[in-house]
């Protein structure tokens, strides 16, 4: 009887396992895809790469200025829109300089930032980095209302939910991830056939994907 009264005075609720498992796993699914692990299709970018991007540039590190060294950069993100390790913030970091690892990089560096073979990336307070011009159509009008802002994790700063990519970058760089149950795997493509085909598709939103490969 004791026992009754307690459970009927808590707040306990009686709830299925089954339920409680697969709702639970898809909020925790949901939250590594947008937080984490995939690309978002609109800037082919996933959030860490987006707020290094966006903290450059509020930092004024922009094609035409100076080289910074990375160590700088790594602290921006990781104290205004990134709270997670410095090593994972600068990987990212180190991956947009590569040449063998984007078709186009987004970031110019200074420095050893590791070969094809495998060879590391020379400590951050080492490197310099700064925006490649081809960033600046991801980022450009991004202060004129195009996108939508959200607080950052302490809400003592504003970061854009995703930027305003004049180009197709998901499709020019790729993009890979794994995720909970689901991975993604897309290989990069020529710029100039990107934006044709871009064109054409505009001109004629029912071609055909045979006409719109050639």
């Amino acid at each position: 009887m004791q026992e009754k009264e307690i459970l009927k005075d808590s707040n306990i609720k009686l709830i299925s396992m089954h339920d409680e498992m697969s709702s639970s796993y898809l909020s925790y699914a949901m939250s590594v895809i947008v937080s984490r692990a995939l690309p978002d299709v609109r800037d082919g970018l996933k959030p860490v790469h987006r707020r290094i991007l966006f903290a450059m540039h509020k930092g004024g590190f922009d094609w035409s200025k100076q080289f910074r060294k990375s160590a700088r950069i790594v602290g921006d993100v990781i104290g205004k829109y990134h709270p997670h390790g410095d090593q994972s913030v600068y990987d990212a970091l180190v991956r947009m300089v590569q040449e063998f690892s984007m078709s186009l990089p987004l970031v110019e560096g200074q420095g050893n930032f590791g070969s094809v073979d495998g060879d590391p990336a020379a400590a951050m307070r080492y490197t310099e980095t700064r925006l490649s011009k081809v960033s600046q159509y991801l980022i450009d009008d991004i202060e004129k209302n195009t996108v939508a802002f959200k607080s950052n994790y302490d809400e003592t700063e504003k970061e854009p939910t995703v930027l305003p990519a004049q180009y197709p970058n998901l499709l020019v760089n790729g993009a890979g991830g794994i995720d909970v149950g689901m991975a993604t795997s897309i290989p990069p493509h020529n710029l100039g056939e990107i934006i044709n085909g871009t064109l054409a598709l505009i001109e004629n939103k029912d071609i055909k994907l045979s006409e719109l490969m050639k």
